[in-house]
């Protein structure tokens, strides 16, 4: 048994990293500050599904107290719950300095582009300043071993595609990419002073169970079930590599197996499918699965959203044999079958 430290466990793919950790035998300490992004009750439940307690939650409607019910409730030998903000350093001292901590899996950030147009100096403070700090507290507690999550945004409006973890990416369109590029930057920064084995993941579009309301194909679900109108912002002709979380967890499991074995090592990866898909066709998938015709209202394309996402993958698979399994259609039934099942949770 390892004992594995999981930044924004609490989160979409963080909650999916943990059940499969825990189902492996590992000890998982979880930090999540609980911000309110959205709503805490999600990562209440998000904790007690990967933990395998999913049960009826009372909520009291006071975060705090709901919180110290929580951690009760999945503190054991094998999990523990720590409610951090990663700007603390004196909260990551004492962890740190409390556990014997194998390898760190750095998940936590302010996600999405658009926000970060609203609030750069916000991005910056955490996925920044929260980034060194993590970077700090292993370094000073001689964690050696480190996984992060990049991004997709990082390429920009790249021309050439597929997109290559060799290519250029110095011109970022939108706070939040800027902010991963330099999580990059201060991950080869402490591997060459420090020792820190690295690799930094490039997560290209993730979805499927427990994603993150906000994000376009649980709003454009939620949206169809209620029978609202969509908003689609262009004319539907972007184009992502969406990456089912089944597949993003087997890749992230793999970097961490690869990280584990190897010393001396930087690495930038992508994690995608490389295969991409109109935002058009995502809507029309989605039709096909409720059996109805979505009403769309247009508008025009958001500043800092990209033309397109399109991973080369050889690279992951090279390194640790990463093989995306689920193709979109089945995972876009698996996520819409899961929401059917959650959505008055």
């Amino acid at each position: 048994m390892k004992t594995y430290c999981v930044t924004g466990g609490a989160g979409f793919i963080g909650s999916h990293l943990c059940e499969q950790l825990l189902a492996q035998g590992h000890r998982v300490i979880n930090i999540d500050n609980f911000n309110d992004v959205y709503d805490y009750k999600t990562k209440i439940r998000n904790i007690l599904s990967s933990t395998g307690l999913v049960f009826p939650f009372l909520y009291s409607g006071d975060k705090d107290g709901d919180l110290a019910k929580l951690q009760a409730v999945v503190e054991s030998d094998y999990y523990r719950l720590v409610v951090a903000d990663i700007r603390n350093m004196d909260e990551l001292d004492a962890l740190f300095a409390s556990e014997r901590i194998d390898a760190v899996i750095h998940l936590a950030a302010m996600a999405g582009v658009r926000p970060s147009i609203e609030d750069p100096l916000l991005y910056e403070d955490v996925n920044v300043k929260g980034t060194l700090h993590i970077l700090e507290a292993m370094r000073k507690h001689g964690v050696r071993k480190w996984l992060c999550a990049s991004s997709s945004s990082v390429y920009g409006n790249n021309k050439k595609v597929p997109f290559s973890e060799e290519d250029v990416v110095d011109f970022s369109i939108s706070p939040y990419a800027a902010t991963k590029k330099a999580c990059e930057v201060l991950g080869h920064t402490f591997y060459h002073l420090h020792h820190i084995d690295t690799i930094m993941l490039r997560f290209f579009t993730v979805y499927g169970e427990r994603q993150r309301p906000d994000l376009a194909i649980h709003k454009f679900v939620r949206m169809l079930d209620e029978g609202e109108e969509l908003t689609m912002y262009g004319d539907g002709s972007t184009r992502r590599d969406y990456t089912y979380i089944g597949d993003i967890t087997a890749g992230i499991l793999g970097a961490l197996s690869y990280v584990e074995q190897k010393d001396n090592l930087y690495e930038v990866v992508n994690l995608g499918t490389n295969r991409t898909i109109m935002l058009r066709d995502l809507i029309t998938s989605l039709e096909q699965e409720f059996g109805t015709k979505a009403r769309i209202r247009t508008l025009p394309n958001q500043p800092g959203d990209v033309e397109q996402t399109y991973a080369d993958v050889s690279k992951a698979n090279q390194l640790f044999g990463y093989q995306p399994q689920t193709d979109f259609a089945e995972g876009i039934h698996k996520f819409v079958t899961w929401y059917r099942g959650n959505r008055h949770g």
